[in-house]
């Protein structure tokens, strides 16, 4: 079977060659245009709904919205699991579907769902918005962008006139969170007093208010030869203008607006905040977050991010804009590097051991240009497959170098052995009758094939069990596995058509200049010395099988001994230098009490030496995947790449401990998004008790708390604050409202 494929290559040597050429150009394109990442997308495919309802509690969030709507999406196709939050303002319904689904299905099936539902949502609510997709590692840059002149309103507006939507059009880009966005408003601020002394009510002002700022339709006029549209230009559109507004309906002399109320620019109350940090400070601004599509080249987008920054910065006066507070595309671009190191290393080593024991610069070459010819072949097969190139596949290649080699080297030296027998020997090329460099050549290869052929199958199927995984493991370790298989297989592919055809190319003609009709050593010395230990070795092992056995059987019980005393874990602890610590303060904390905690933390960290930058987002944005309240903080950490990092961290935890009352934990961004597939939370194991009495259900979670802590290894250790969080409820009295001549909504509205 295999003399066929060998004898095509040698008698074809020009096209083989040329394929050979062919595929490395393929592979230089392929390299370039594989989507890079830093791990694979484990997320199953999911759609997350959010709807907005401006100053609704979150048990009115939790019933009005969030319950109505998780009713309609129930019973999906394909729908595995429903999860929600309801928080102060905002419903969250996350709809995980079976791995495999067509997500731009599921998409629009959600759609169909909502638009039945969205018009029997309150009218305070807003239309229920579908997210953009966003990869399992969503987070493809964090910008902070704060500014020594610039208020925050102003800095607002830049942003969200200037970058955001430049940053939108950038191929790759799903989706822009801003934190800390402060939108600009009119703000009409009511002196009861003055209100009350001269009979007027708070109605009376709005009404006023939304008369002189509201956009209406003015139709059209027609004339004998035209139709002129008409338009209504607003009567106020600053403060000044809205101030001078009179208020109608009222005998003597006119009230202006200014005369019963202060009118200003501000912003609506804030949602969440932002802090950027550098080795000057924390600084109050905005936080950018660059959310990317499952499918786009983190390493692109991220370059094409920072290059649209650079073209905004002239339009960005007094601005600082620092990218580098999260950039995971770091990552990507250690591991390319550690990949081409491995790389040389493993060519260096390669030509190194092949001097010293072929003494050949040609079975150098053809046995070193297997390696890359390998690698390219698996990363050709993995972008026409359309897959990502991140590091689990590179890991993978790194692994498959040795395999790789092998199967050259073991090819030509075999070649070469044959060829360099001496000239009186029946195998020599130069004795009369003997066969012509083609057919030793031939021969010589299939001599080594099968057996290599045979262990190239073994490897690939003790990759198989990795193959067949599933859920969140089978996601890590398939990558990896495949660039293994592939880079393992392709080498056998180059071993039986290039390396022969290269060796019949370039081995006989050197080494017949090497022969000579004087007997010589067929083989270099340091070849020649280990072939002789070899020989006196093999017999004695061979006489005493028992023995052998016995010392194979040794060697794996010892082996399986050592099991027990290793510790398991899912990934190792990669060393990235962007830190993620969840900064949770009690149920009820304001966006200021988070935001003093927060500088303060973070005046504290960048004191150490080794951190690089600073930023912290505060509650949540508009639109952004962040569901929480304003207790809840994340702080980003990054590290100088080269600080001492162990230190460093261990600098980090001892500060970030000396804070109580508080719950924090620092990780990395990897570890994080983990938890959050597999169990929708923080933490690497959620345990959910349900039941209808809310103590009850706070004494058993204390309870499963105190038992789990005893468990060794585990750490931060929490039990979700469900407590009564402080609120003010406003009950109406039916009979003095009749009393006052006043409705329920007119009350109401004036607390609202």
């Amino acid at each position: 079977m295999l003399k066929p494929v060998i004898e095509f290559a040698l008698s074809r040597r020009p096209w083989v060659l040329t394929a050979a050429i062919l595929l490395l150009a393929l592979g230089v394109r392929a390299a370039r245009d594989t989507p890079l990442d830093v791990f694979p997308e484990f997320a199953r495919p999911l759609v997350e709904v959010q709807t907005e309802a401006p100053g609704l509690s979150t048990p009115e969030v939790e019933a009005l919205l969030t319950v109505p709507i998780e009713s309609t999406l129930a019973g999906i196709p394909d729908l595995e699991t429903l999860r929600s939050k309801s928080v102060l303002g905002l419903s969250s319904v996350v709809l995980l579907f079976r791995e495999g689904t067509d997500l731009l299905r599921a998409r629009q099936l959600v759609q169909e769902r909502l638009a039945l539902e969205a018009g029997r949502l309150p009218a305070l609510a807003r239309p229920p918005v579908i997210l953009p997709s966003l990869s399992s590692m969503s987070r493809a840059l964090k910008i902070g962008v704060t500014s020594p002149t610039l208020s925050r309103i102003e800095l607002s507006d830049l942003v969200r006139w200037t970058v955001r939507p430049k940053l939108l059009a950038i191929p790759g880009v799903a989706n822009v969170s801003v934190w800390g966005q402060r939108d600009r408003q009119l703000h009409v601020l009511v002196d009861p007093d003055r209100l009350r002394a001269n009979g007027l009510t708070l109605d009376a002002i709005q009404t006023a208010v939304s008369e002189a700022t509201a956009v209406t339709a003015g139709g059209f006029l027609d004339t004998p030869n035209q139709r002129l549209a008409l338009r209504h230009a607003p009567i106020a559109d600053d403060p000044r203008a809205l101030s001078d507004h009179p208020l109608p309906g009222r005998g003597g002399p006119p009230l202006r607006l200014r005369d019963l109320a202060t009118v200003r620019e501000g912003h609506a109350p804030p949602i969440g905040d932002a802090i950027v940090g550098d080795k000057t400070g924390p600084h109050p601004g905005l936080l950018l977050i660059v959310e990317k599509q499952p499918t786009a080249n983190t390493l692109d987008v991220t370059r094409r991010v920072e290059a649209a920054l650079e073209r905004l910065r002239p339009a960005l006066r007094d601005v600082q804009i620092d990218p580098s507070i999260f950039r995971p595309a770091g990552f990507i671009e250690q591991s390319l590097r550690n990949l081409r190191s491995a790389i040389l290393l493993g060519c260096a080593l390669v030509v190194a051991v092949l001097l010293f024991f072929l003494r050949d610069l040609r079975a150098a070459f053809i046995s070193l240009l297997a390696i890359p010819l390998s690698l390219t072949a698996a990363v050709v097969i993995l972008w026409l497959r359309g897959g990502t190139l991140n590091t689990m596949f590179l890991a993978g290649l790194v692994i498959a170098l040795g395999e790789v080699v092998d199967d050259a080297v073991i090819d030509v030296e075999n070649i070469r052995r044959r060829l360099r027998a001496p000239p009186d020997s029946p195998s020599s090329p130069d004795s009369p009758g003997a066969p012509s460099p083609f057919a030793i050549v031939l021969s010589a290869s299939i001599e080594v094939r099968s057996a290599v052929v045979y262990s190239t199958l073994i490897v690939c199927l003790v990759c198989l069990p990795v193959l067949l995984l599933d859920g969140l493991a089978g996601a890590f370790f398939r990558p990896l596995a495949l660039a293994y298989v592939l880079a393992v297989l392709a080498s056998l592919a180059v071993a039986l058509t290039v390396t022969p055809a290269l060796s019949l190319w370039l081995l006989p003609r050197i080494l017949r200049r090497e022969t000579s009709p004087h007997p010589v050593d067929p083989e270099p010395a340091p070849m020649l010395r280990f072939r002789r230990a070899y020989l006196r070795l093999l017999p004695r092992i061979i006489a005493r099988p028992r023995l052998a056995v016995a010392l194979l059987s040794g060697s794996v019980l010892l082996a399986a001994a050592a099991i027990p005393f290793l510790s398991e874990e899912f990934l190792p602890s990669f060393k990235e230098t962007n830190f993620l610590m969840h900064w949770i303060e009690r149920p009820g904390s304001s966006v200021e009490a988070s935001r003093r905690s927060t500088e303060l933390v973070s005046a504290e960290l960048l004191l150490i030496p080794g951190v690089q930058s600073f930023g912290a987002h505060i509650g949540r944005a508009e639109v952004g995947d962040e569901v929480v309240g304003p207790n809840f903080t994340e702080h980003w950490i990054s590290i100088d790449p080269a600080a001492d990092y162990d230190q460093t961290v261990a600098r980090i935890q001892a500060v970030v401990a000396g804070y109580p009352g508080v719950f924090r934990d620092v990780l990395t961004y990897l570890r994080e998004r983990i938890k959050d597939v597999l169990s929708g939370a923080s933490g690497a194991i959620v345990v959910r008790i349900f039941g209808p009495e809310a103590a009850e259900l706070r004494r058993s979670a204390e309870a499963v708390a105190a038992a789990m802590a005893q468990v060794p290894g585990v750490i931060d250790l929490k039990v979700e604050p469900q407590v009564q969080v402080p609120q003010i409820e406003i009950r109406l009295r039916p009979e003095r409202l009749g009393l006052c001549g006043l409705s329920a909504g007119q009350v109401r509205r004036a607390a609202s």
